[in-house]
């Protein structure tokens, strides 16, 4: 239990930059800046099918991620990600945030399992900015 107390107290200070605003809202337009780099794998494409934000396919469309069970699109996720998504794992502003702060170890906490992240070498300086960008591009 000890443990699982000292995990989640360190993903919460991992993420207390995204969340340092007293509304803890991020700024879109800056997180559409941040974006850039997750584009390298992600597209943002609503579901008439107009891009939003080109991007790679080596990750899954980020369209309505807020609100979304973790793991339910058409897509080869990591273990790590299937088993955060049968612990139940719906994504919204905070976890999401909590996962971009440091998704491997986000994911184990979530699950009790180990293993890696698909993007386990990828980190968020903002998450909360990204949050925001994807907010307002599923609007």
């Amino acid at each position: 239990m000890k443990k699982f107390l000292t995990a989640t107290a360190a993903l919460f200070a991992l993420a207390a930059p995204a969340f340092a605003d007293s509304d803890n809202a991020g700024d879109p337009e800056a997180g559409a800046k941040d974006f850039r780099k997750c584009a390298a794998c992600h597209a943002i494409i609503n579901n008439d099918g107009d891009v939003i934000s080109k991007g790679g396919k080596a990750g899954p469309n980020l369209y309505g991620v807020i609100g979304r069970e973790a793991g339910s699109l058409d897509f080869k996720y990591s273990d790590l990600m299937q088993a955060a998504a049968a612990a139940g794992l719906v994504w919204d502003d905070e976890t999401l945030a909590l996962f971009l702060a440091d998704p491997t170890a986000f994911l184990k906490e979530i699950s009790g399992e180990s293993g890696r992240s698909k993007m386990s070498k990828q980190r968020v300086k903002n998450p909360a900015d990204i949050v925001a960008f994807l907010e307002s591009a599923a609007e």
